[in-house]
């Protein structure tokens, strides 16, 4: 498979060749066969229950170290095993820098001049100068000192003062410098070109797992059966993008306090987790070194044991300390990358639940799989024209088992004619749809076509076949050409507009800025409700389906557009196969066969005549409850957003990177990231304090090391036998005990620092999520700030400043403070050679600083691009159905992983100078110590220092600059946590033009409820040439109820928008009893006000709850009291767990008309002064709207002072109301009571009459 294949079809090819296939891999190379991952296997249950709160399924803490790369290509293994064999001969070329050394210290001590080398070789070499003094000059390469005992010159009179040089000795030297400098070239290779292979092969696997979890996530039904399966969706995260994905309702409840509540209690869960693993690598770092030093005491111990034996002209000194090195070395480099260690083990927690939910794809069913495969000839034969046929179909949601849904269902919609579907909220209408498409498969019974079982079609050209308007449109977050295009991929632009024709909607997109590339925002957020109905709908047009199914197509329409598409849905339908849904019975009047629907079950059917023909049917009854109903007009307008819409991503053709311009909203504060993210930590100061001084007395322990090496060395320059061991036992017992002091301050500072890094990170989440709820509503209409980009800043961010301000700080805490005393003991012995040192530590530094900067300007760009990945998956996920029901898996596949591409691409600079960068931080280390041992023989030559200072100085210098690549080794760590602090201050000092949380400002001791807008203008940030409202003048009385209608776009949602302050007008003002609402207390205000808008957002928490959201100390009497009057009390009761049952993310376990009435009981239970009613029944079937109807009036009646204002258009919603107020363009043109309306014959009344005709 070619590199330029996109990660996107390496994956489907993985998945389509390997469909039937399921094996475990046992051994390491089917472990790397990577098509096996992609398998998938048969299981009795095609579906399982995956959001069942019974389920015991549990994931494995964390995956072996080998299934980090399960998702290796060929390319990646070879690139991995190329790292490999670069490893082994970088570790070749590091244990030849000791024997070179100890060559060079050899040949420096058979000169009788003293020579320098690097710490790390630790290298002693003796010589038999006497008979009775065998060993008495003693050379090491950790302190170079001279141990001259008296045995060495009690022969000798002369001491030599002058080193001199032979041409053999010069040669000698010269040659293994030349050594050096090969191996720091051999070096700089393997770390360069090892770090560029494995950076670029893990950048490859992270895009390609990214690709494959969401394709596991689109074989599911909805994000709300996975949830619980999937980690990765931590619990806090879950509560964030519920809650920014449901703004408007959460703030027109006042439920901020309780969702920070909610969320701030999430991230205590994970503090505990953090402050365990900080003290697990604690211990892990501090047994690293004790071990280490272990071994140095028991390498002395034997190699003085060596030197004592009369043997040692077969073992020379130097080579002992040489193997000793290269034994401990090893030990101590994973001390040094332990902070590594726990990036690894955090990695291997992080990706378990990813992996199992990759897994679980072979738990599906295989036509799912068929989803992502292109079309072949055997798919295009599938032929679905025939009659449908539901043959006892019983059938319960799986997060529900124990309430059936469909019982013993029999029906047939003939092949070409029109079967409706009737009946009241919950009686099953939808559900026979789901089964139909196979989002479910029935628990028994058949469905089939063409006598022919669905289960036995190809799911895709199945779904394919199959055009579906819903009552609630969906539209993504793109342009309204490719959401139309979404119907059918090959669909030309003609068919595209012609679709748009037929559905009535070309004529409002040629009004928009930018037409058929106008972006409607997620999930059309930017159109009205019949525009995006109309979208939908041509949508489906597009697909030209064979199998056309109306679930209240025509709902959300005005009177007008509704006729007009109707008759385009009758021409469309027209030979087709059609299953019409509605609450409307007039909508199906036409139907040729017409199933009324009970608890699950038909109970009556026939044509429209035949049944209102049957004295005391349903059908009948629910005829005479709709015969007074007339339309007048659509509910919405392009100022209508759904409760859970928020502005969203581009897409990757359309988008563009651009800077918030927010300098006037910003606050003057300017002082560095790290000091502020320091005084954010201002309460835990003595935590951070105890694990400072730990950084410092655990620096001071390897400081110590280097005196206890020294004299442990000196010590073999002893002349007795009995002083010599006894010396080195004394120092190797020292050692061990440094080594267990090292462990106790280790484990200090990593649990300390862990503790005050994740009470940081709690805190600045909690924070930024207060200052998110805080924003106007404007702020979130911007791409950057969709609730996925919202969820990804409070993860992925979050948890980059907790590494920087955790374990790392630590680490840069005690690299500093050793480098800082390695550096002053090298100036006070040799400044000449700490000079020299000095000018590669500058080198560094400009490095560092390069990538710091560099990384940060990459990261910022790298997090839009992900941000709006993210806001994609989250998008996909919340609107599977959708995807399903399109059969567009994979053409959403193909966007996300364009975004993960571009992210990849985008790194592809940052991997080639990072990998240079890090090869001059580790491959330099023998040029450094080549360097510094050609000037220590200029001075020793010159007799400018003497042997001790040059070797002590060497020595702590050597240690303090290992110590500094410790902190260049976490530039990029850095980077992005400096990058993602600078984000979240950058939040933290925006101050809204609107501020959700203020306390400010008065509040009415006795509001009456008048309202009065006065010479209004407002437009859309989004739309800013589009005036929606324009010198919008209208007064209500106290305890008045006002009914809104008018055309789509006139305004109407929008006044609702403007009384709850979620935006502020362009000109004008809006009143409350005579005071402007800006002078008023945000929250009071909207405690005061009590709206129900037309798609009712309910919140994954119980019945209860969701009734008493954003209220505190409420009795479950006054609860099931607000039920009963919505009635919704005894639909409670038949629950499972009754008020305590859980409805699922954004109430998914409920019908539209269930939620809506829980919606209205949350809002009844509040008691507010003023009720908007934006379409409150909108959703309800006509029995249960008029029982809902019969509530509210009964609300009104219980308080006469009650002000109410109604967007409707159905009739008998507002012909009762005291003022009913025509709205077009933005203005009132039209306003009066029903009888006096109809008597001026002005607008209203040409409504009506054309709605009669």
């Amino acid at each position: 498979m070619s590199e330029n294949q996109s990660l996107t079809q390496k994956v489907e090819y993985k998945l389509i060749n390997d469909t039937n296939k399921k094996r475990r891999q046992s051994s390491i190379g089917i472990l790397f066969d990577w098509r096996g991952w992609f398998t998938s296997r048969e299981c009795d249950e095609k579906y399982e229950k995956l959001h069942d709160d019974n389920d015991k399924t549990k994931a494995e803490s964390a995956v072996g170290y080998l299934q980090l790369f399960r998702c290796a290509d060929q390319l990646d293994i070879i690139m991995i095993a190329i790292a490999l064999c670069l490893a082994i001969l970088n570790g070749a070329a590091y244990t030849a820098r000791f024997i070179v050394f100890g060559e060079l210290i050899s040949s420096f001590a058979e000169e009788k001049f003293i020579g320098r080398c690097p710490p790390e070789q630790n290298v002693s070499i003796t010589f038999n100068i006497t008979t009775e003094c065998q060993r008495t000059i003693e050379i090491n390469a950790t302190n170079h000192n001279l141990s001259q005992t008296s045995c060495l010159y009690e022969n000798s009179s002369v001491v030599p003062t002058q080193p001199i040089f032979t041409p053999g000795f010069l040669d000698g030297a010269n040659q293994n410098l030349y050594w050096l400098l090969l191996i720091s070239a051999v070096e700089l290779f393997c770390i360069g070109f090892r770090y560029f292979l494995l950076a670029w092969s893990a950048g490859r696997q992270t895009a390609r797992i990214r690709i494959r979890l969401l394709q596991s996530l689109m074989r599911r039904l909805t994000a709300i059966e996975t949830k619980k399966q999937l980690d990765v969706y931590a619990q806090a995260g879950a509560v964030v993008q519920e809650v920014f994905s449901s703004l408007r309702t959460v703030l027109s409840l006042n439920g901020e306090k309780f969702e920070e509540k909610r969320y701030v209690s999430k991230l205590r869960a994970t503090r505990w987790n953090s402050i365990r693993k900080g003290a697990a690598f604690g211990l892990l770092a501090g047994w690293v070194y004790l071990i280490g030093y272990v071994i140095y005491s028991i390498g002395f111990a034997f190699g003085s044991y060596l030197m004592n034996r009369g043997e040692y002209d077969s073992i020379p000194f130097h080579d002992i300390i040489v193997i000793i090195v290269v034994l401990v070395r090893p030990i101590t480099n994973v001390a040094f990358v332990s902070p590594f260690f726990q990036l690894l083990e955090e990695a291997r927690g992080a990706v378990a639940p990813v992996f199992q939910l990759i897994d679980e794809d072979e738990n599906m069913d295989l036509n799912e799989i068929q989803t992502f495969q292109d079309s072949t000839t055997s798919e295009v034969a599938l032929n679905i024209e025939g009659d449908i046929q539901f043959d006892n179909i019983n059938f319960a949601y799986p997060a529900r088992p124990n309430v059936p849904v469909l019982n013993n269902l029999t029906l047939t919609a003939r092949v070409g004619e029109t079967t409706a579907l009737v009946g009241s909220n919950g009686s099953g209408k939808s559900t026979v749809v789901s089964l139909l498409l196979r989002f479910y498969e029935p628990t028994s019974g058949s469905i089939k076509i063409r006598d022919q079982s669905i289960a036995d079609c190809n799911l895709k050209q199945l779904r394919k076949k199959i055009g579906v308007v819903s009552q609630e449109p969906i539209l993504f977050a793109t342009t309204i050409y490719e959401n139309i295009r979404f119907g059918r991929e090959n669909a030309t632009r003609v068919e595209i507009v012609d679709a748009a024709q037929q559905a009535n909607a070309h004529d409002f997109i040629m009004q928009l800025p930018n037409k058929y590339e106008t972006i409607v925002g997620e999930r059309g957020v930017q159109l009205s409700g019949g525009e995006k109905q109309r979208v939908a709908l041509a949508r489906a047009l597009v697909k030209q389906p064979v199998i056309v199914v109306l679930d209240e197509a025509t709902s959300a329409l005005d009177n007008k557009n509704e006729k007009i598409v109707q008759e385009a849905l009758d021409r469309t339908c027209k030979g087709r196969t059609t299953i019409v849904i509605a609450h409307r019975l007039a909508a199906v009047k036409n139907a040729h066969r017409i199933y009324v629907l009970d608890k699950g079950s038909v109970i009556e059917q026939g044509t429209h005549e035949t049944l209102m023909a049957q004295e005391g049917s349903h059908y009948r009854e629910l005829m005479r409850v709709q015969h007074t109903e007339d339309d007048i007009d659509e509910t919405s307008d392009p100022t209508h957003m759904d409760e859970d819409a928020k502005q969203p991503l581009e897409r990757s053709r359309y988008y563009s990177y651009y800077e918030i311009d927010d300098k006037d909203q910003m606050t003057t504060s300017r002082r560095p990231v790290f000091i502020r993210l320091l005084s954010m930590n201002r309460p835990e100061w003595v935590i951070i304090l105890i694990g400072c001084l730990a950084c410092l007395f655990g620096g001071l322990c390897q400081l110590v090391q280097v005196f206890l090496l020294t004299d442990s060395l000196n010590a073999f320059g002893e002349c007795t036998y009995q002083k010599r061991t006894h010396t080195i036992n004394k120092y190797s017992l020292l050692l061990i005990l440094t080594g267990i002091f090292n462990l106790i301050f280790r484990f200090i500072q990593y649990t300390a620092l862990a503790t005050s890094g994740s009470k940081l990170t709690e805190r600045i989440c909690a924070k930024a999520f207060t200052h998110f709820l805080s924003q106007e509503m404007a702020f979130f209409d911007r791409p950057e700030n969709s609730s996925g980009a919202i969820c990804n800043r409070l993860s992925s961010d979050a948890l980059a400043v907790q590494h920087m301000a955790g374990t790392r700080l630590g680490i840069i805490c005690e690299s500093l403070a050793t480098f800082g005393i390695g550096i002053f003991v090298g100036y006070f012995y040799s400044w000449e050679l700490t000079t020299v040192l000095l000018l590669f530590v500058l080198i560094f530094f400009g490095l560092a600083l390069f990538q710091i900067n560099w990384q940060s300007r990459l990261n910022q760009r790298s997090d839009q691009i992900l941000g709006l990945a993210s806001s994609l998956a989250v998008e996909i996920i919340h609107n599977m159905r959708i995807v399903k029901q399109l059969a567009n898996e994979k053409e959403f596949l193909h966007r996300f992983s364009d975004f993960i591409t571009k992210e990849f691409k985008a790194r592809r600079n940052d991997i080639i100078i990072s990998s240079f960068i890090y090869s001059v931080y580790w491959g330099t280390a023998p040029l450094i110590l080549l360097v510094l041992c050609w000037q220590s023989l200029t001075l020793i030559q010159h007799g400018a220092m003497n042997i001790k200072n040059i070797s002590l100085m060497f020595a702590y210098s050597i240690f303090g600059l290992e110590s500094l690549r410790c902190i260049m080794t976490l530039t990029r760590q850095m980077s992005e946590s400096l990058t993602a602090a600078r984000s979240f201050f950058n939040l933290l000092d925006r101050i809204p033009t609107i501020d959700n949380r203020s306390t400010d400002c008065k509040q009415l001791a006795d509001l009456q409820g008048e309202i009065s807008f006065e010479q209004v203008k407002f437009a859309y940030v989004s739309r800013p040439k589009k005036c929606v409202l324009n010198k919008f003048q209208l007064t209500i009385k106290p305890g008045q109820r006002v009914a809104l209608i008018g055309s789509s776009g006139s305004g109407k949602s929008t006044v609702i928008q403007l009384l709850e302050r979620f935006y502020e007008p362009i000109k004008g003002h809006v009143s409350l009893d005579g005071v402007d609402i800006r002078q008023l207390n945000i929250q009071w205000l909207r405690s005061r006000l009590g709206l129900v808008s037309q798609e009712p957002v309910l919140f994954n928490l119980t019945v209860a709850e969701n009734i008493a959201y954003g209220l505190e100390n409420i009795l479950i009497e006054d609860i099931i009291d607000a039920a009963t009057k919505a009635n919704i009390h005894h639909f409670i009761e038949q629950l499972p767990q009754g008020y305590d049952t859980k409805v699922g993310m954004k109430g998914s376990h409920l019908s539209g008309g269930e939620k809506q009435r829980i919606a209205i009981a949350r809002v009844l239970l509040r008691r507010p002064k003023i009720l908007l009613l934006d379409e409150a029944t909108s959703a309800m079937d006509a029995h249960n709207e008029q029982i809902v109807q019969d509530a509210l009036e009964k609300a009104q009646t219980d308080d006469p002072t009650r002000t109410s204002l109604i967007i409707a258009h159905r009739l008998s919603t507002i012909r009762s109301c005291d003022v009913i107020c025509v709205l077009d363009h933005g203005i009132v043109v039209e306003s009066g009571n029903h009888t006096d309306l109809m008597e001026r014959r002005g607008f209203y009344y040409n409504m009506l009459v054309h709605n009669s005709t």
